[in-house]
Protein backbone atom coordinates (compact mmCIF):
# COMPACT_ATOMS: atom_id res chain seq x y z
CA UNK A 1 0.00 0.00 0.00
CA UNK A 2 1.56 3.17 -1.18
CA UNK A 3 1.55 6.06 1.53
CA UNK A 4 0.94 9.21 0.68
CA UNK A 5 2.78 11.91 -0.21
CA UNK A 6 3.86 14.20 2.87
CA UNK A 7 1.91 18.06 2.65
CA UNK A 8 5.22 20.36 2.28
CA UNK A 9 2.99 22.99 3.81
CA UNK A 10 2.60 21.16 7.55
CA UNK A 11 5.26 22.82 8.99
CA UNK A 12 4.49 26.57 8.20
CA UNK A 13 1.65 28.84 10.21
CA UNK A 14 0.92 30.61 6.83
CA UNK A 15 -1.31 29.12 4.05
CA UNK A 16 -0.52 27.37 1.05
CA UNK A 17 -2.65 29.85 -1.28
CA UNK A 18 -0.46 32.65 0.80
CA UNK A 19 3.21 31.01 -0.20
CA UNK A 20 1.84 30.10 -3.74
CA UNK A 21 0.84 33.78 -4.05
CA UNK A 22 4.45 35.23 -3.13
CA UNK A 23 6.26 33.27 -5.05
CA UNK A 24 4.30 33.52 -8.32
CA UNK A 25 4.37 37.15 -7.97
CA UNK A 26 8.34 37.23 -7.16
CA UNK A 27 9.20 34.90 -9.86
CA UNK A 28 6.80 35.59 -12.72
CA UNK A 29 7.02 39.66 -12.08
CA UNK A 30 10.36 42.02 -11.90
CA UNK A 31 9.92 42.73 -8.52
CA UNK A 32 11.80 42.52 -5.38
CA UNK A 33 11.68 40.71 -2.15
CA UNK A 34 10.58 43.58 -0.63
CA UNK A 35 7.60 44.61 -3.60
CA UNK A 36 6.05 41.59 -2.81
CA UNK A 37 6.17 42.15 0.47
CA UNK A 38 4.51 45.74 0.25
CA UNK A 39 2.36 44.25 -2.21
CA UNK A 40 1.04 41.31 0.08
CA UNK A 41 0.73 43.74 2.88
CA UNK A 42 -1.80 46.17 0.84
CA UNK A 43 -3.84 42.55 0.58
CA UNK A 44 -3.92 42.22 4.25
CA UNK A 45 -0.91 39.60 4.87
CA UNK A 46 2.07 40.78 7.05
CA UNK A 47 5.33 39.18 5.98
CA UNK A 48 8.76 40.06 6.02
CA UNK A 49 10.86 40.24 2.74
CA UNK A 50 13.20 37.63 4.38
CA UNK A 51 9.96 35.21 4.67
CA UNK A 52 9.42 35.88 0.99
CA UNK A 53 13.12 34.71 0.18
CA UNK A 54 13.02 31.90 2.20
CA UNK A 55 9.55 30.41 0.41
CA UNK A 56 10.67 30.96 -3.17
CA UNK A 57 14.16 29.01 -2.35
CA UNK A 58 12.03 26.15 -0.45
CA UNK A 59 9.01 26.05 -2.45
CA UNK A 60 9.86 27.44 -6.20
CA UNK A 61 11.81 23.84 -6.85
CA UNK A 62 9.17 22.08 -6.29
CA UNK A 63 6.54 24.02 -7.83
CA UNK A 64 8.88 24.14 -10.84
CA UNK A 65 9.00 20.43 -10.37
CA UNK A 66 5.16 20.12 -10.34
CA UNK A 67 4.85 21.68 -13.61
CA UNK A 68 7.71 20.14 -15.27
CA UNK A 69 5.93 16.70 -14.75
CA UNK A 70 2.82 18.09 -16.01
CA UNK A 71 4.38 18.80 -19.38
CA UNK A 72 6.19 16.32 -19.83
CA UNK A 73 3.27 13.40 -18.81
CA UNK A 74 0.95 15.87 -21.22
CA UNK A 75 3.60 16.12 -23.68
CA UNK A 76 3.18 19.79 -23.87
CA UNK A 77 6.35 20.14 -25.64
CA UNK A 78 7.38 20.42 -29.56
CA UNK A 79 10.30 18.23 -31.54
CA UNK A 80 9.83 19.90 -34.40
CA UNK A 81 11.72 22.61 -34.39
CA UNK A 82 14.19 23.99 -31.61
CA UNK A 83 15.69 27.33 -31.33
CA UNK A 84 19.27 27.54 -29.38
CA UNK A 85 20.99 30.85 -28.18
CA UNK A 86 23.19 31.81 -25.03
CA UNK A 87 23.44 35.22 -23.36
CA UNK A 88 26.18 36.35 -20.72
CA UNK A 89 25.37 36.90 -17.68
CA UNK A 90 27.18 38.10 -14.31
CA UNK A 91 27.92 35.71 -11.29
CA UNK A 92 30.06 37.93 -8.27
CA UNK A 93 31.04 39.87 -11.44
CA UNK A 94 31.97 37.13 -13.29
CA UNK A 95 31.11 36.08 -17.02
CA UNK A 96 29.35 32.72 -17.30
CA UNK A 97 26.83 32.10 -20.53
CA UNK A 98 23.38 30.89 -20.34
CA UNK A 99 22.11 27.94 -22.86
CA UNK A 100 18.85 28.33 -23.72
CA UNK A 101 16.52 25.92 -26.10
CA UNK A 102 12.91 26.63 -26.50
CA UNK A 103 10.70 24.87 -28.70
CA UNK A 104 8.74 26.62 -31.90
CA UNK A 105 6.61 28.37 -29.56
CA UNK A 106 8.75 30.00 -27.56
CA UNK A 107 8.28 26.88 -24.62
CA UNK A 108 11.58 26.95 -22.60
CA UNK A 109 12.80 23.40 -22.76
CA UNK A 110 16.08 23.11 -21.12
CA UNK A 111 18.77 25.66 -20.08
CA UNK A 112 22.73 25.39 -18.94
CA UNK A 113 24.83 27.59 -17.26
CA UNK A 114 28.72 27.47 -18.03
CA UNK A 115 31.59 29.92 -18.01
CA UNK A 116 32.78 29.17 -21.52
CA UNK A 117 30.62 28.69 -24.95
CA UNK A 118 33.46 26.16 -26.67
CA UNK A 119 32.20 22.78 -28.25
CA UNK A 120 32.99 20.60 -24.88
CA UNK A 121 30.05 22.78 -23.12
CA UNK A 122 27.46 23.47 -26.06
CA UNK A 123 28.01 19.36 -26.71
CA UNK A 124 26.72 18.87 -22.87
CA UNK A 125 23.92 21.39 -23.55
CA UNK A 126 23.09 19.52 -26.23
CA UNK A 127 23.49 16.13 -24.85
CA UNK A 128 21.29 16.75 -22.00
CA UNK A 129 18.23 18.49 -23.70
CA UNK A 130 18.34 15.23 -26.28
CA UNK A 131 18.17 13.12 -23.13
CA UNK A 132 15.15 14.70 -21.84
CA UNK A 133 13.38 15.32 -25.00
CA UNK A 134 14.39 13.76 -28.05
CA UNK A 135 15.86 14.42 -31.27
CA UNK A 136 14.33 17.37 -32.84
CA UNK A 137 13.84 17.55 -36.63
CA UNK A 138 15.64 20.97 -36.89
CA UNK A 139 17.57 22.88 -34.39
CA UNK A 140 18.10 26.71 -35.26
CA UNK A 141 21.32 28.68 -33.88
CA UNK A 142 23.34 31.81 -34.26
CA UNK A 143 26.60 31.33 -36.14
CA UNK A 144 28.82 30.45 -33.19
CA UNK A 145 31.06 27.70 -34.02
CA UNK A 146 30.67 25.65 -30.82
CA UNK A 147 27.02 24.85 -31.74
CA UNK A 148 28.47 23.22 -35.74
CA UNK A 149 31.27 21.39 -33.87
CA UNK A 150 29.30 20.01 -31.67
CA UNK A 151 26.22 18.73 -33.54
CA UNK A 152 28.95 17.29 -36.14
CA UNK A 153 30.21 15.11 -33.41
CA UNK A 154 26.73 14.15 -32.48
CA UNK A 155 25.91 13.17 -36.06
CA UNK A 156 22.99 16.04 -36.34
CA UNK A 157 24.79 18.87 -38.05
CA UNK A 158 22.64 18.25 -41.24
CA UNK A 159 19.57 19.36 -39.15
CA UNK A 160 20.93 22.62 -38.85
CA UNK A 161 19.60 25.65 -39.50
CA UNK A 162 21.24 29.41 -39.50
CA UNK A 163 20.11 32.27 -40.20
CA UNK A 164 20.58 36.15 -38.73
CA UNK A 165 17.04 36.80 -38.40
CA UNK A 166 15.70 32.78 -38.13
CA UNK A 167 16.75 32.79 -34.25
CA UNK A 168 14.43 35.54 -32.82
CA UNK A 169 12.43 33.01 -31.13
CA UNK A 170 15.09 31.99 -28.52
CA UNK A 171 16.13 35.85 -28.33
CA UNK A 172 13.04 36.78 -27.21
CA UNK A 173 12.97 33.90 -24.77
CA UNK A 174 15.81 35.51 -22.86
CA UNK A 175 13.58 39.47 -22.42
CA UNK A 176 11.27 37.55 -19.28
CA UNK A 177 14.87 36.42 -17.70
CA UNK A 178 16.61 39.71 -18.39
CA UNK A 179 13.77 41.67 -16.77
CA UNK A 180 13.77 39.78 -13.73
CA UNK A 181 17.22 39.44 -13.52
CA UNK A 182 17.49 43.48 -13.24
CA UNK A 183 15.70 43.74 -10.64
CA UNK A 184 17.38 40.95 -8.71
CA UNK A 185 20.43 42.97 -9.42
CA UNK A 186 22.29 39.96 -10.49
CA UNK A 187 23.69 36.90 -9.19
CA UNK A 188 26.47 35.93 -6.43
CA UNK A 189 26.71 31.95 -7.13
CA UNK A 190 26.47 30.39 -10.08
CA UNK A 191 24.12 27.84 -7.82
CA UNK A 192 21.77 30.53 -7.31
CA UNK A 193 21.50 31.34 -10.57
CA UNK A 194 21.07 27.41 -11.96
CA UNK A 195 18.13 27.35 -9.27
CA UNK A 196 16.62 30.42 -10.02
CA UNK A 197 16.71 30.17 -13.91
CA UNK A 198 15.28 26.26 -13.23
CA UNK A 199 12.12 27.63 -11.57
CA UNK A 200 11.69 31.07 -13.46
CA UNK A 201 11.39 28.81 -16.95
CA UNK A 202 9.17 26.31 -16.09
CA UNK A 203 6.82 29.23 -13.96
CA UNK A 204 6.80 31.15 -17.31
CA UNK A 205 6.01 27.91 -19.48
CA UNK A 206 3.11 27.52 -17.23
CA UNK A 207 1.95 31.22 -17.52
CA UNK A 208 3.04 31.73 -20.78
CA UNK A 209 -0.52 32.18 -23.15
CA UNK A 210 0.52 33.49 -26.00
CA UNK A 211 -1.44 36.60 -26.36
CA UNK A 212 -0.32 37.87 -29.53
CA UNK A 213 -1.61 34.76 -31.19
CA UNK A 214 -5.22 34.46 -29.76
CA UNK A 215 -8.36 37.06 -29.27
CA UNK A 216 -8.71 38.09 -26.03
CA UNK A 217 -11.15 36.14 -24.66
CA UNK A 218 -9.05 32.77 -25.68
CA UNK A 219 -6.61 34.64 -23.60
CA UNK A 220 -8.98 35.16 -20.71
CA UNK A 221 -9.94 31.59 -20.83
CA UNK A 222 -6.04 30.31 -20.99
CA UNK A 223 -5.61 32.77 -18.27
CA UNK A 224 -7.70 31.86 -15.89
CA UNK A 225 -7.05 27.70 -16.32
CA UNK A 226 -3.35 28.27 -15.63
CA UNK A 227 -3.93 30.02 -12.54
CA UNK A 228 -6.55 27.53 -11.44
CA UNK A 229 -3.60 24.55 -12.43
CA UNK A 230 -1.12 27.23 -10.45
CA UNK A 231 -3.29 26.80 -7.33
CA UNK A 232 -3.73 22.98 -7.75
CA UNK A 233 -0.40 22.50 -7.37
CA UNK A 234 1.28 20.49 -4.38
CA UNK A 235 -1.83 20.68 -2.74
Amino acid sequence: MAHPKPNPFRYFNSSPEVIRLAVMMYVRYPLSLRNVENLLHERGIDICHETVRFWWNRFGPLFAGAIRKRRMRDGNFSCERWHIDEVFVKVNGELHYLWRAVDHEGEVLEFFVSKTRDKTQALKFLKKAMKRYGRPEVIVTDGLRSHGAAMREIGNLERREVGRWKNNRAENSHQPFRRREAAMLLFRKTKSLQKFVAVHSQIHNHFNSERHLVNRETYKQRRSAALAEWRAIAA
